[in-house]
């Protein structure tokens, strides 16, 4: 499993021009599900990027969480996270999650996220969006379960 995850000042997703998620200081996170992930995976990556310390405090460090700033979140299902560009010039995605597993997993962030972020905004899983973000920073960090959770 990968989280994209960007500091933003504000975010939105729009699915056919229509408005669809948005939030103000928080995060955007482009998930990618692989084949192997699971609701376990899900829980210790849900932990991390919540628990992450990326805001500023008040003396300028990144020393505070989602929380002490009072962010929110906007889940966005991003299989191309997965691509792998080794060979040719065409990415392969045979390393992304089926769909019925991505859609689940990503159904599953979402829940578990709104038991502890009071706002947690959504893109359309399968859909083309339209996404905008005033990266915060900029200041974008990846979280990999192979390379976090592997050790």
């Amino acid at each position: 499993m990968k989280f994209l995850i960007q500091r933003v000042a504000n975010a939105s997703v729009k699915v056919e021009g229509d408005l669809i998620g948005q939030i103000d200081q928080g995060y955007l996170v482009l998930i990618g599900v692989a084949e192997t992930d699971t609701r376990e995976t899900a829980d210790k990556m849900i932990k991390k990027m919540i628990n992450l310390r990326i805001f500023m405090d008040e003396n300028g460090k990144t020393n505070l969480a989602l929380k002490d700033v009072g962010g929110e979140l906007l889940l966005v299902s991003q299989f191309t996270l997965y691509a792998d560009c080794r060979k040719g010039n065409r990415p392969s995605f045979i390393r992304s999650g089926n769909p019925t597993l991505a859609e689940e997993l990503y159904e599953y962030i979402i829940a578990e996220c709104k038991k502890q972020i009071p706002v947690v905004e959504t893109g359309s899983f399968g859909t083309e969006m339209k996404v905008e973000l005033l990266n915060d920073g900029p200041f974008t960090v990846i979280l990999d379960s192979e390379e976090l959770f592997s050790m």
